[in-house]
């Protein structure tokens, strides 16, 4: 397929500095854009110092000559001499044997300069190239689609996106990309752009994936900014030892409180129990972190080795959750007070509804908010439930709801299996937690046969099917779909035909429609407007009749939209997930709705496109 690198002298309102590149050797970018930034390059090793001459006539030392071992992956031999007098020169200076003796085993190694900048031979190291974990053949993007781009674009689409998508669809988009075998831009270093997308997934509650990317990358190419993005991807993972690769090989380039205590926890796993502790009792003697942070990372540490130690933990005192308290806490076995995660934000129920340490009741109550942001699927509430189910020690309100799912599966007769979807989708309260168990009910609404006894529920059944992307089955209810209803608008966005919309259809759901400020009919004409089955004309005078404008221009606007017109379908979903961000679809406009809809259509993401579009109107 022919892919042009685009070019765009627009500024997004994230950076002044946005662009994009072409494949024509002719450039659309200000004069100062055409010189591209020099690659990144690694500083190359010194050179070992020569040994000055000895001056005429000067006495020759009876010292030995010293003694030069080569490790695997150093730079250049290092010399370690003893003095007469017992001193040691090491890579950090003088030290007597005695303060060598004294030495943790990370810190001898530093000493003598035994670190080395890999942890694996030559020959097992991998490239650089195409990070990540989904390969084009596997449903990734094309690796080649962003190596073009102009690197000021690609960080500010990345860093510049908070993490919370309005749309579960987006999210899932955005996620796959995110973790696609990509190349770098190639004025970044592919290091940094493997950071910011770990970064960016950790943000949006997807720490798994995060975690993988970091893992693609070995260990001794790690930059900085993905030294911190792998730190912060094992922290959301409660995998508190994963950084220590990394920790043994750059230990020295930190020196922040947070870094130190993951060392000090590293030491305890390697064998040096007692002396973990000790680091973690001075760091606490500094108060370098908050006494809850250095507790919870003694009792961690205290797990390995024979240097075992009582650790009490006291919330009383603690105001706040933290990505660190909580990943901590949740790995010894902890349960973060309710009054802390009261508050805490959506991010901690991500991280728990994939956590293999808590238990099946905890994840399905974080589940409750995690399907519906698109972190987990409708196959896996259905497999957690499943267990919950088969937990005979599991009683009480979670059991019960597990029977309620299996109701509506397997019930004797179909109106049975409907109510008990109601009875889940009812007992929820309205927003994301309502949405998850649509969600959950999506398989079982595809085997409800359609009846007329069934329509008053038929747009709560469409669109539980169309929230796991079910869209063939929910075509099934397009004789129960009443023009001009929000069926007939759900199954009118998602259908895979092309069919022109009267705008008489479209008059008669705006006149029914109740949400606020007619939100839902908004979002109809921007979805039928972006999917290009009402015309641009029809589109302008239903929008102006509405109150709202969808042809005003903004940067982003013209941005995403010339990523599709040179069909970049990588760009276009960056620069989408940018334009969804947002807790609500309150957050969302039916201007940034069209434009994120037509350009998804454009570049191949028809089904994206779609399902975003019928998602507006579903929860608008």
């Amino acid at each position: 397929m022919k892919r042009v690198r685009l070019l765009a002298g627009a500024a997004l309102a994230l950076t002044s500095a946005w662009a994009l590149a072409q494949n024509a050797p002719e450039s659309l970018l200000p004069p100062s854009f055409n010189e591209p930034a020099r690659e990144p390059q690694r500083a190359a090793p010194a050179a070992p110092r020569a040994a000055a001459p000895a001056a005429a006539g000067a006495a020759q030392s009876p010292a030995a000559t010293p003694v030069v071992q080569p490790l695997p992956g150093a730079t250049a031999p290092v010399a370690v001499t003893v003095s007469g007098n017992g001193t040691v020169n090491t890579a950090t200076g003088q030290l007597t044997l005695e303060q060598l003796e004294r030495l943790s085993p990370d810190d001898l190694e530093k000493a003598l300069g035994l670190k080395p900048r890999f942890d694996i031979p030559p020959a097992a190291r991998r490239s650089m190239d195409q990070i990540g974990l989904i390969d084009e053949s596997e449903g990734g993007v094309a690796p080649e689609l962003l190596a073009g781009q102009h690197a000021s674009l690609v960080r500010a689409a990345l860093a510049g996106n908070k993490g919370a998508l309005v749309s579960r669809w987006g999210h899932i988009l955005l996620r796959r990309v995110l973790a696609s075998r990509l190349d770098a831009p190639r004025q970044m270093n592919p290091a940094d752009f493997a950071a910011l997308r770990a970064a960016l997934l950790v943000r949006m509650g997807e720490g798994e994936a995060a975690r993988a990317v970091v893992q693609d990358v070995d260990t001794g190419n790690y930059s900085p900014d993905l030294i911190q993005a792998a730190l912060d991807a094992y922290i959301a993972t409660a995998d508190f030892t994963g950084i220590c690769p990394a920790v043994a090989i750059h230990g020295g380039t930190r020196k922040d409180a947070q870094w130190d205590v993951s060392s000090a926890i590293c030491d305890a796993f390697r064998g040096d129990g007692a002396g973990s502790l000790s680091r973690l009792d001075r760091a606490m003697g500094r108060g370098t972190m908050p006494k809850i942070d250095i507790l919870l990372a003694q009792k961690y540490a205290g797990a390995a080795g024979k240097a075992r130690r009582a650790v009490t933990i006291e919330w009383d005192d603690v105001k706040e959750m933290t990505p660190w308290r909580y990943g901590l806490a949740i790995a010894v076995g902890l349960t973060p007070p309710a009054s802390l995660m009261k508050d805490a934000g959506p991010r901690y129920d991500y991280t728990a509804a994939t956590a293999p340490m808590l238990g099946l009741p905890a994840r399905a109550a974080a589940a409750d908010r995690a399907a519906c942001a698109g972190v987990l699927s409708s196959a896996a509430m259905v497999d957690l439930y499943g267990q919950i189910y088969a937990q005979e020690d599991i009683t009480g309100e979670w059991s019960d709801r597990a029977s309620k799912l299996r109701d509506a599966y397997v019930a004797a007769d179909a109106a049975a299996r409907l109510a008990s979807m109601q009875e889940l989708w009812n007992g929820a309260p309205a927003g994301d937690r309502r949405c998850s168990r649509l969600v959950l009910t999506a398989y079982a609404a595809a085997r409800l046969p359609v009846d007329a006894q069934f329509e008053s529920a038929a747009p709560d059944l469409i669109a539980s099917m169309l929230f796991a992307g079910l869209d063939r089955n929910a075509a099934r209810w397009s004789s129960l779909a009443e023009p001009g209803s929000q069926g007939w608008a759900l199954l009118t966005l998602a259908s895979p035909t092309r069919d022109m919309v009267e705008n008489a259809v479209i008059e008669n759901f705006h006149d029914d429609d109740s949400s606020e400020d007619a939100r839902k009919s908004a979002f109809l004409v921007a979805g039928l407007a972006g999917l290009g089955r009402i015309s641009p004309d029809a589109a302008g005078n239903l929008a102006s009749g509405f109150g709202f404008d969808l042809a005003r221009q903004t940067r982003w606007t013209r941005l995403i939209d010339q990523a599709a017109t040179v069909d970049n379908p990588a760009l276009v979903a960056l620069l989408a997930g940018v334009g969804m961000q947002g807790d609500d679809w309150k957050k969302m406009t039916p201007r940034y709705l069209f434009h994120i809809v037509s350009a998804l259509r454009r570049v191949g993401f028809d089904a994206e496109a779609r399902m975003i579009a019928a998602e507006a109107v579903a929860r608008g």
